[in-house]
């Protein structure tokens, strides 16, 4: 788990470090409150397999 955690938060690094050099727009919420949106999301989804 570890191992994914690093891998993906490293391939977000460097696709936003890309977006920038590109000067694109990045292709997830631009405040803190949209990011916490897709956690509850994912938290409310883990939670339906957890009691389900």
């Amino acid at each position: 788990m570890i191992k994914e955690l690093i891998l993906s938060t490293g391939t977000g690094v460097v696709v936003g470090f890309i977006f920038a050099v590109l000067k694109l727009p990045i292709p997830a919420p631009p405040a803190f409150q949209g990011i916490m949106g897709i956690v509850g999301i994912f938290l409310g989804y883990q939670l339906y397999k957890f009691f389900f």
